[in-house]
């Protein structure tokens, strides 16, 4: 269900995620997709799947609903789109996003009589096609979700109820977007590398990787050089003319994607590593922060794109 999330966990969680009432209209990176696609074995994504719903049934009479208040950690609260955002990360595959919006922007298209477990299913209850609920499905025509708050997480067959078929949009496969490619790519093991720092850095004006501080800039420096890539710079301006322009339809994992703090200037003031299928990790003064490139703020000041591998 939509949410507008108060508490003070959530605004470091969303950030700027919140800034986009009205999803951006940004066409899917379809070539992308599908070259990572064609490199994934199956079995990672079956058994990346069953990690998802073991996961999510573990939650099931310990987590209750709510869409103003997100906390992930006991006593649980979720809405439908915290709650699988929250699996998904607990798994080690990042949506970026709490808003099922641009959940249903990523990924690839599936029709409803080839589903597969870890597919996201979205619904609007007003007859429309912006979703107001999700639900991951988990095999043999069943989907858990965070139900409202009467039923808290609950697991669900799609013929139950007129509701799942009256009010089905779509489904979207995330999973092999999502994961690293088979074998994966230098770009893989940096947005890895990235993400298994997330907790442990601390951000600020000096650059100490014994102790794990770093700028954002230096952070960028510091886990490219830990694998094999030397930017040879901390400066953000300097940073952004190294490698070779990308175009936006044509990032790929590994990417650097540099921002403006007042429209229109050339002037960068934020780098984001690309983490594929529109998402990016931004190194700020919140920390290591994910986040999905659909928000308009990003839109607004996005200045350019560098492959630096």
């Amino acid at each position: 269900m939509k949410k507008k999330f108060v508490t003070t966990t959530l605004s470091v969680v969303i950030g700027f995620s919140a800034l986009g009432v009205s999803p951006t209209v940004i066409h899917p990176i379809e070539a992308s997709a599908a070259a990572v696609n064609s490199q994934h074995n199956q079995q990672a994504v079956e058994a990346k799947a069953n990690q998802l719903i073991q996961t999510a049934k573990s939650l099931i009479g310990k987590a209750t609903y709510s869409n103003t208040v997100y906390k992930d950690t006991y006593p649980y609260k979720f809405s439908c789109a915290s709650f699988l955002m929250y699996i998904f990360e607990k798994n080690g595959v990042d949506l970026g996003t709490y808003n099922e919006d641009y959940m249903m922007k990523q990924g690839t298209a599936v029709s409803r009589t080839q589903l597969q477990k870890g597919d996201l299913l979205f619904f609007d209850s007003r007859g429309g096609k912006v979703p107001n609920h999700v639900a991951m499905y988990i095999g043999n025509n069943k989907v858990i979700h965070m139900a409202d708050p009467k039923q808290n997480i609950v697991i669900s067959d799609l013929n139950s109820k007129p509701y799942y078929k009256d009010n089905y949009i779509t489904a979207r496969r995330v999973l092999p977007t999502l994961l690293p490619a088979n074998p994966a790519t230098k770009g893989d093991n940096i947005v890895a590398k990235t993400i298994s720092l997330k907790s442990k850095v601390k951000m600020g004006n000096v650059n100490n990787a014994a102790a794990l501080r770093f700028t954002a800039t230096g952070f960028v420096d510091y886990v490219y050089k830990a694998n094999g890539v030397k930017l040879g710079t901390t400066n953000m301006k300097e940073l952004m003319k190294k490698g070779t322009t990308v175009s936006r339809s044509n990032l790929k994992k590994g990417d650097l994607i540099f921002f403006n703090s007042t429209k229109g200037s050339k002037t960068p003031t934020m780098v984001a590593i690309y983490a594929g299928d529109h998402r990016i990790i931004i190194p700020n003064s919140k920390g290591v922060i994910t986040r999905v490139l659909f928000v308009d703020y990003y839109n607004q000041h996005y200045i350019t794109a560098k492959r630096v591998l």
